[in-house]
């Protein structure tokens, strides 16, 4: 059902919040959702990732284990690692078989820091693990995500939704559309 709700806000157009309890499965449905948009679509990425450092593991392992054509690429490391990384393999305008890799995984921390060089990529998909992380509008990372470009935007938290209206207001205006142009 979560993933047929997510596919339905796809289909119109539109970002979504999946939120529920821990250990129900969220980052398995997000998984499924870029593997549908993979298959159904062809729709290769790039997409992005946005993750606590304590997180990034599970999620590589989940995406090779669940939907093993979906290849990564990790950003993380050392600044020579991620120089590295950007230089080769994270230029703007190359296509999927170029690129060798369809999601982009990085921690909330190295996406601020390189910040310049993921907001020249077009993403597909940009999800936001633990996206309560952002419900503060004018903390860094929420001034970093909308930056970015992005055609569909996927928050996923465990957190309860309902602890303030300003809180809540934060996350529903992250997903409000974005403009996006996709020359590839």
């Amino acid at each position: 059902e979560g993933l047929n709700g997510m596919i339905g806000l796809h289909e119109h157009g539109l970002s979504g919040i999946l939120a529920d309890e821990m250990g129900l499965g969220k980052t398995i449905q997000s998984i499924a959702l870029l593997g549908w948009a993979a298959e159904a679509l062809g729709d290769e990425g790039p997409h992005l990732v946005l993750l606590p450092k304590s997180t990034l593991s599970n999620w590589q392992r989940e995406i090779a284990r669940f939907c093993p054509s979906l290849t990564t690429l990790t950003l993380h490391g050392a600044k020579e690692e991620r120089a590295e990384v950007i230089a080769e393999r994270l230029r703007p305008g190359m296509t999927a078989a170029e690129r060798g890799w369809h999601v982009l995984l990085t921690t909330y921390e190295v996406a601020g820091i390189e910040e310049s060089a993921l907001v020249k990529i077009p993403w597909h998909y940009l999800v936001i693990d633990e996206a309560h992380r952002i419900k503060n509008e004018t903390s860094s990372l929420a001034a970093t995500v909308r930056r970015l470009v992005t055609a569909h935007r996927l928050l996923i938290t465990g957190t309860p939704l309902q602890n303030n209206l300003h809180e809540l207001w934060a996350l529903l205006n992250f997903l409000l559309p974005t403009v996006f142009s996709d020359s590839s």
